[in-house]
């Protein structure tokens, strides 16, 4: 069995990746409710500006992460392919959760519970697609008990980001959504990394693989500059009603709920209609 090391560097790369989620997650909070008070071409940029920021946070915090992941006398190298879906991956379910709670507000309990459910398995499949893409010289191995663990976490994760992005309320909060966020998000990548086990075998082939320094590295800080330059870029953008920025001014506010009407209700106004 291979030793496994988790931060080769110390603090640096957990906090770091830390940090980029924390960042992905507060922008695709504020955009996600500005999706929601917007109509037509204004919310579908507003959710796919969410989907891209909150999916890049989540690869780049996975990618940084494993940039100190190592096994003692062993060389690792990642498939471009591999790490690319991923990528693709992540950005796509949570799209599709954040798009479900965004058109689906009619039946918005359902929406939360689809759109975590999807947004959690996807961010998930990021994961383990992103260690699958690994290249090195054994086999990996994962205890099924940790793995359904961190599967857990991740769709805890995404459902608690969603309810916020649709009932949290103000500057604040938001700030402070995000940073528990992160730790959900951290707290199923390392979970899922607890349950990973190598073992050593010198037959197997390396090829096909790219150094993570030439490939990753670049890739990670280049979607995380993108989800920090485009936070800045709306947080100095200005809305139509207002002068104070999109992304540090308040929040937008939330649509009104529509009041629920008892069946029998509806059935008598039903009936009162039809006499007219």
């Amino acid at each position: 069995m291979g030793e496994i090391h988790h931060a080769d560097h110390g603090w640096v790369t957990p906090a770091v990746s830390y940090f980029v989620a924390c960042l992905g997650a507060f922008v695709a909070l504020r955009s996600a409710r500005w999706a929601l008070v917007s109509q037509g071409r204004s919310r579908v940029a507003w959710l796919l500006f969410a989907s891209t920021s909150l999916g890049a946070g989540i690869w780049s915090m996975h990618f940084i992460a494993m940039l100190g992941f190592s096994v003692s006398g062993v060389e690792i190298s990642y498939q471009p392919g591999l790490t690319v879906l991923s990528l693709l991956v992540a950005v796509a379910v949570v799209g599709v959760g954040l798009f479900t709670v965004g058109y689906w507000r009619s039946h918005p309990v359902l929406a939360l519970l689809v759109g975590g459910l999807t947004t959690g398995l996807g961010v998930a499949a990021m994961h383990y697609l992103g260690m699958a893409a690994m290249v090195l010289p054994g086999h990996l191995g994962y205890d099924h008990v940790t793995v359904g663990l961190s599967i857990g976490i991740a769709v805890f994760a995404a459902t608690a980001a969603l309810w916020a992005a649709l009932n949290i309320r103000g500057t604040l909060a938001v700030l402070a959504a995000a940073p528990v966020m992160g730790v959900a998000v951290c707290a199923m990548h390392y979970t899922g990394m607890a349950a990973l086990s190598v073992r050593l075998d010198p037959s197997r082939s390396t090829q096909g693989g790219v150094m993570a320094l030439q490939f990753i590295f670049p890739l990670g800080v280049g979607l995380g500059c993108y989800v920090f330059f485009g936070s800045l870029a709306f947080a100095v953008s200005p809305s139509k009603a207002a002068t104070k920025p999109l992304l540090a001014g308040p929040a937008a506010p939330l649509p009104p709920r529509t009041p629920r009407v008892p069946p029998q209700q509806r059935r008598l106004l039903g009936e009162a209609r039809a006499r007219r």
